[in-house]
């Protein structure tokens, strides 16, 4: 690790430790060195690859997500934006490259998912198409520009990408007329394939855009993942800010806002459904014939992260009576339980690891999009009990035990971690506000 980064962290962790409990402080620091000491590797174009933890590839979406507690210092300290500010460009790079793939190696050495039937690549590890891979780029690429105003990394490169990514949602908005991805792997669970010989579940047009995977990796039952359009739409009007006040393009700028429109009315009149309780709820997939699937998963984007991702306010009644749902034995990744000290270890899961397992990050998100600061307290000590002994955060653990995790080496549940301690030390800076993009919340299907 480099000097610099190592007094940047010492740093960051005094102001922390001066706000907080040793404990507390203690996990923050671990967790805040893992990622700059063992994720980043610099390639020849001075752009930086990022490994996700213990899966060695680049994913667009954790990428973005592990920088996340530092965009919040990149105004203050130089090596930190230059840091970022490579990370963002790599993600562009990958982005043109294949547009739907969603993991990258860090060279064109075949690792991965070769095997897979798809327009596969060398540079590919996985090429699963997730509506919030082409999100988190331009996420991360705006948030760098709104925190520091630097622009550097908003040129030619990141205007051919936006495009490309405005082109392929179009396209995927008839994903059974126009769109030629497919996509079918073997001998695997059958999250891990798309049924119909690797078209995915039959959908109809409805203005939203499809997306064959979550952002957990596993295959949309149907095929219009709600939380990924709210994303997009956010992150279109994103383009749309970036295009007209860095870029100087309204041509740009127009698509963009053209095709936002066009995903904000396909979720007001489509993803607004009827709970189990009788109350007004937006669904997690549609698929514009009938089709609605009622849950929530811990990865983000996910209806519980809305806030967080710039879609509504914490407050918006829609998203409260959502939250109601996802936090509720309603739904069925919600686990509830005890460890074996008494605490209650209740909180959100997902398909993706096994039954009665709750993620770190779902309780994260929990606790940053409430106003309850003794919830945020509840949560935060739910985590530090919760880590296995290992001083750092895991994709899930048994509800009831903790020493049975997944993933050992996770590094946006690092990351999570660190969001949420800043948050509640007064050091998180970077708000996503939603004063400029509110949803329309008034249709629903009868």
């Amino acid at each position: 690790m480099a000097q610099t980064h190592s007094d940047f962290i010492h740093s960051v962790a005094q102001r922390v430790r001066a706000r907080t409990d040793e404990a507390t402080a203690a996990m923050f620091e671990r967790c805040f060195e893992n990622t700059l000491g063992t994720t980043l590797r610099e390639m020849p174009d001075g752009t930086l690859f990022m490994l996700t933890g213990d899966i060695p590839a680049m994913w667009l979406r954790d990428s973005t997500a592990q920088l996340g507690p530092y965009l919040h210092f990149a105004a203050e300290d130089e090596t930190i934006s230059d840091m970022i500010a490579a990370v963002s460009r790599r993600q562009i790079e990958y982005v043109l490259l294949d547009p739907y793939a969603n993991a990258f190696n860090a060279e064109p050495d075949g690792s991965g998912h070769q095997s897979d039937l798809t327009d596969q690549s060398p540079w590919i590890w996985e090429r699963k198409y997730e509506v919030d891979s082409l999100c988190y780029p331009v996420q991360l690429a705006h948030d760098l520009w709104a925190t520091t105003g630097r622009t550097d990394h908003l040129g030619d490169s990141f205007a051919r990408a936006a495009r490309t990514i405005i082109e392929l949602w179009r396209t995927e908005q008839d994903h059974e007329a126009r769109s030629t991805y497919r996509f079918e792997r073997f001998d695997c669970p059958s999250t891990d394939t798309l049924v119909r010989g690797g078209r995915g579940s039959e959908t109809a047009p409805t203005g939203l855009t499809w997306s064959a995977f979550r952002p957990s990796d596993d295959a949309c039952e149907y095929g219009y993942n709600v939380p990924g359009n709210m994303f997009a739409a956010v992150e279109l009007g994103h383009i749309d800010t970036i295009a007209t006040e860095v870029l100087n393009d309204p041509e740009l700028a127009a698509s963009a806002r053209d095709l936002q429109a066009d995903i904000e009315r396909g979720i007001a009149e489509h993803t607004v459904v009827i709970a189990p309780s009788g109350d007004d709820i937006y669904a997690y997939e549609v698929d514009g014939r009938g089709g609605i699937l009622l849950l929530d998963d811990a990865n983000v984007p996910s209806l519980l992260s809305l806030p967080l991702i710039g879609w509504c306010a914490t407050d918006d009644p829609l998203y409260l009576a959502t939250r109601a749902f996802i936090l509720s034995s309603a739904n069925p990744t919600f686990f509830t339980g005890s460890l074996p000290s008494g605490t209650d270890s209740s909180g959100l899961g997902s398909p993706h690891t096994p039954v009665d397992h709750v993620w770190p990050i779902g309780l994260c998100i929990e606790a940053l999009t409430t106003d309850d600061r003794a919830e945020k307290e509840r949560i935060l000590r739910l985590l530090l009990e919760t880590d296995a002994g290992t001083g750092l955060m895991h994709e899930s653990f048994l509800v009831t035990d903790p020493s049975v995790f997944t993933r050992e080496w996770f590094s946006w549940a690092n990351a999570m971690f660190c969001e949420l301690v800043l948050d509640m030390t007064g050091l998180r800076t970077v708000e996503r506000s939603p004063e400029r993009h509110q949803p329309l919340t008034e249709a629903r299907p009868a």
